[in-house]
């Protein structure tokens, strides 16, 4: 399937946002979250799933879906590139809410920002994972291979940018759930 490393992905993001959903909850209770914690996620958020993932489906599904005969300049493509822009947003707002936290150890800001966070991506990858990816599939059948191979080449490259693998961003969500069960 076309869509498999990208359902993957998926997997690794909603496990980071179960784990920001404990961190809410913590937060609320006035617990103190450490930068071990809140540091990873910052660059879990921007890099993994804004960098690569997000990359993976701008540079190779989206245009392969154009080519397929799917719209790219409205509809869904252009939906979830406009999601893709709010996520974005959404996670530098977590970065400034981070920081401020860390200084002050004020929680309201980072609270809410991690819950639209978490609201906004649970809901976008809902819609890739039972329209989008449904519809890829239906589409792509013919060119899996070849959508495969520069979903890992793109995946290699972006992360190579940012000098990551995906192994160490497993290792960090692992952590990451490890971390904030403990708290």
């Amino acid at each position: 399937m076309s869509t498999a490393s990208l359902r993957s992905d998926h997997k690794l993001i909603e496990k980071v946002l179960n784990a920001l959903d404990t961190t809410i909850v913590l937060l609320e209770e006035g617990k103190n979250i450490p930068p071990e914690i809140l540091l990873p996620t910052i660059d879990f958020t921007q890099n993994f799933t804004g960098i690569c993932h997000h990359g993976k489906e701008e540079d190779v599904l989206f245009p392969a879906l154009g080519k397929a005969g799917l719209p790219t300049k409205m509809g869904p493509i252009r939906r979830m590139l406009q999601e893709h822009e709010i996520t974005k947003q959404l996670a530098e707002k977590i970065t400034v809410a981070v920081n401020s936290y860390l200084e002050s150890r004020s929680s309201g800001e980072l609270i809410n920002s991690l819950k639209m966070y978490n609201e906004h991506v649970k809901e976008h990858l809902w819609k890739e994972d039972n329209r989008l990816f449904m519809m890829a599939d239906a589409r792509l059948n013919y060119v899996t291979s070849d959508v495969d191979t520069k979903l890992k080449d793109v995946e290699d490259s972006k992360l190579s940018q940012i000098g990551k693998t995906r192994n160490e961003y497993e290792k960090l969500v692992d952590d990451l759930e490890k971390s904030v069960s403990e708290i």
